[in-house]
């Protein structure tokens, strides 16, 4: 990966990630990010890491004790671990691997938190991305959500938290994927541009071995008056207590 192709974003005063044109990051996943509500406790895992926005987001809102970023691609490890260098941020792992088929040194059944930024779309549905790295992020090549989901359960100890995000066509799927793996839907929220618009993602959190019982938040707005709303304005900054989530 030559050292031209590679685009260093900020990300508050202190913190940038490395981005290329195959391994970028979206408003999506800081939202998951923020929904997420980490915490200082926490031993987490971000599974389909990319270029591993997740995981660097989680430090800038609030350090958990140790993450794992996890990801097929090399090229996408490769960008992230140039970020953990330049950063300086030993509590993050780059980890190379199949999630399908994760290595034996991950702490199974001890995470407290895993966040996943899943393919929105299943595989053979829509028009497939001819760039591979692009066809990986949004459709069901590697893995499925029901692989993510049995992932997850893998890595979360009794009452561990589930965290991800998806397109509104999609949640009864996840919910099922989920129920099947042992982890409950807890907590809902859809996000939209504005009161006039339909949702385009939803955010869900699961407790593995929970009961049921799902609490709907409020409706994310991202724009107010055609504008980025304030909220938004202030999770780009990355003003976001630690272990809360503005609904």
């Amino acid at each position: 990966m030559e050292e031209r192709n590679i685009k260093r974003e900020p990300l508050g005063d202190a913190l940038h990630i490395c981005v290329n044109a195959h391994h970028r990051f979206g408003t999506d996943a800081l939202l998951l990010a923020e929904f997420a509500q980490v915490r200082k406790s926490d031993i987490a895992c971000d599974l389909g890491t990319g270029c591993g926005i997740i995981p660097l987001i989680l430090h800038r809102f609030c350090p958990p004790q140790k993450c794992w970023a996890v990801d097929i691609q090399p090229e996408a490890i490769s960008l992230l671990t140039k970020t953990l260098s330049e950063n300086d941020l030993p509590e993050i792992t780059a980890l190379q691997a199949d999630l399908c088929n994760l290595p034996n040194d991950l702490p199974f059944g001890r995470l407290t938190l895993v966040t996943c930024n899943p393919p929105y779309q299943a595989n053979g549905a829509g028009k497939k991305n001819e760039d591979v790295a692009h066809a990986i992020a949004r459709h069901e090549v590697c893995c499925s959500i029901r692989d993510v989901c049995t992932a997850a359960a893998r890595l979360l100890r009794f009452g561990g938290r589930l965290c991800l995000c998806s397109r509104p066509e999609r949640l009864c799927d996840v919910i099922s994927a989920m129920r099947a793996s042992g982890i409950e839907p807890k907590r809902l929220q859809f996000v939209a541009k504005n009161p006039q618009s339909e949702p385009w993602l939803f955010l869900i959190e699961g407790k593995k071995g929970a009961k049921p019982f799902l609490r709907t938040a409020p409706v994310r707005y991202t724009q107010s008056g055609g504008e980025m709303s304030d909220a938004m304005t202030r999770l780009y900054r990355g003003d976001v207590p630690c272990g809360t989530s503005e609904e």
